[in-house]
């Protein structure tokens, strides 16, 4: 009987979940996921986790409440850098210990250390600590490896195609003509594309005739560009990537306007958000911030995209 390797639809599952499953399948484990998230989720993941803690990681909990009962494994990794030279929000380095200490009755925990600070030599240390569970073959952890990163680089090219990662997830690609203007959306992932989170938002754009461009809709190797121009560096992969990709979109001149989801209580978003919002409105771009968090309401957002959506609407009546 395969071993069951749970992990939870929420965080940087939107990154990276094509690789996970393509690896620990490869090792032959079987994959499970949460559920989408609900208004069950969300409340039992507020319930669970400490007051101060962020949207997304309530949502987090919650989805590891949903999946501990049929799960023999939950993949939690200790994520400390994903890029050379790089960091993510320090949360990330102690969600196991964050989950562990919130939840209880939970299987094994594989929390292997990701950092990638100073080179790739502590991912492939990753890669052998998780493989070596479920085989001590090292070629077939190695052919697993290498597996899950063709997957990885077909699902990021998807996206760069224009693809949201629960399309390219499908293999899927949305449709790019018939519509009347195009926006920028900008945050984290698990904001902008958890569905239930985000109430849709991508969803009701494209129902109005916009289409959709988020920052990881724009090559990398342009976004690696901008930053490298920056006046200071952007240590923060999220921050950095945000940053440039809403200067792509200013400079290239592709978008009406720009939306930046972000959730209540996020430092980086706090930081990252006014820089942002500064350059775009000096470029004359329409902006708007929309800050989540367990109490917003559905009709608020919609309300405020209805706003925004109106406002290019104006300015294009202006022009004739």
């Amino acid at each position: 009987m395969k071993p069951k390797v749970g992990i939870p639809r929420a965080l940087l599952y939107y990154n990276y979940f094509p690789m996970w499953k393509a690896y620990f399948e490869e090792l032959g484990a079987e994959v499970v996921l949460s559920d989408l998230t609900n208004k069950r989720i969300l409340n039992e993941g507020v319930n669970c986790c400490v007051d101060d803690a962020c949207l997304p990681m309530k949502v987090f909990h919650g989805h590891i409440i949903d999946l501990k009962d049929r799960a023999d494994y939950l993949f939690i990794p200790r994520l400390i850098s994903v890029k050379k030279n790089e960091y993510i929000c320090p949360k990330f380095c102690g969600l196991p210990d964050m989950v562990l200490n919130s939840v209880k009755g939970l299987p094994p925990v594989i929390d292997c250390t990701i950092n990638m600070r100073n080179g790739s030599s502590s991912f492939r240390k990753a890669v052998l600590e998780v493989g070596k569970r479920f085989t001590q073959d090292y070629r077939r952890i190695y052919r697993a490896y290498n597996k899950a990163i063709a997957q990885l680089r077909d699902f990021e090219s998807l996206m760069e195609k224009g693809a949201t990662p629960l399309e390219a997830m499908k293999g899927e690609l949305p449709r790019h003509e018939g519509f009347k203007y195009t926006v920028g959306l900008i945050g984290h992932p698990y904001n902008i594309y958890d569905n239930y989170v985000s109430m849709r938002i991508i969803d009701k754009l494209r129902a109005r005739g916009i289409n959709v461009v988020t920052q990881d809709m724009v090559c990398t190797r342009e976004l690696d560009k901008i930053a490298g121009n920056f006046t200071k560096p952007m240590f923060w992969s999220f921050g950095k990537k945000i940053m440039a990709a809403s200067q792509y979109l200013i400079e290239k001149r592709q978008v009406r306007g720009i939306i930046y989801l972000v959730a209540f209580g996020c430092g980086l978003d706090a930081l990252v958000g006014d820089l942002v919002e500064r350059r775009i409105r000096r470029n004359g771009l329409p902006f708007c911030l929309l800050t989540i968090d367990e109490h917003t309401g559905e009709a608020g957002i919609d309300t405020r995209l209805e706003a925004f959506i109106d406002m290019l609407e104006w300015r294009d009546a202006a022009k004739c």
